[in-house]
């Protein structure tokens, strides 16, 4: 336990451990992998899983309340920096701020549940490029989605949406931030977009602590 433990906290190889530990690094390998089937045995069911209908439901009324009808979440990516990134691959994950990252999308609900994560790319990429190989989609295109029906202003829409910042693209399943609102309607939607979409910045604050 102290083996698995170590190596997933601080991100040390096995060898790093055989004199404190006095575990050969054959042992210390085998004791981490069982570690991490065993968590994902005990804890994939419930938390390593996409929405089903009653998690659908939940979030659709709380968006319901919160002014925004057929609303999942909040979709928003965040620099991780790897402290421990191999030396030799250090070159494809440094970006503008010169140090190795890696760029994690996430899509979170308000109660901090992340329900899609996606990480791991090399070379220096922003949100759209994650975007665009991430699967974040993939039920939607391959038309296994359950339908959502709502109305808004008279127009009906088929399908449910996430909160987004500026930089995402005008897709039908994103709804952007508006960057200077004239008038009181337009006021009103971006105070309350910019309150709920904090919710995954939250849960971005959660995993960085």
């Amino acid at each position: 336990m102290i083996v698995a433990l170590r190596m997933l906290a601080y991100g040390v190889t096995a060898n790093f451990l055989d004199e404190y530990v006095r575990i050969a690094k054959s042992t210390a390998m085998m004791s981490l992998k069982k570690f991490v089937a065993a968590v994902v045995a005990i804890f994939s069911e419930q938390y390593l899983r996409s929405p089903n209908n009653e998690d659908i439901a939940r979030l659709l009324a709380y968006g319901q309340n919160r002014i925004f009808p057929s609303m999942l979440g909040n979709i928003d990516c965040m620099r991780w920096k790897w402290k421990n990134c191999p030396t030799a691959w250090k070159g494809m994950y440094c970006g503008h701020i010169r140090e190795p990252t890696i760029i994690l999308e996430a899509v979170a609900s308000y109660d901090l549940w992340i329900w899609h994560s996606f990480f791991g790319l090399p070379w220096s990429n922003n949100d759209i490029n994650v975007l665009k190989r991430s699967y974040v989609f993939s039920e939607l295109a391959e038309g296994r989605a359950p339908a959502v029906n709502y109305s808004i202003n008279g127009y009906d829409y088929t399908i449910r949406y996430y909160l987004v910042d500026g930089i995402y693209p005008k897709w039908s399943t994103f709804v952007k931030r508006i960057p200077s609102p004239l008038g009181d309607k337009r006021k009103l939607f971006s105070k309350a977009q910019e309150a709920y979409w904090k919710d995954v910045e939250r849960a971005f604050g959660v995993l960085q602590a």
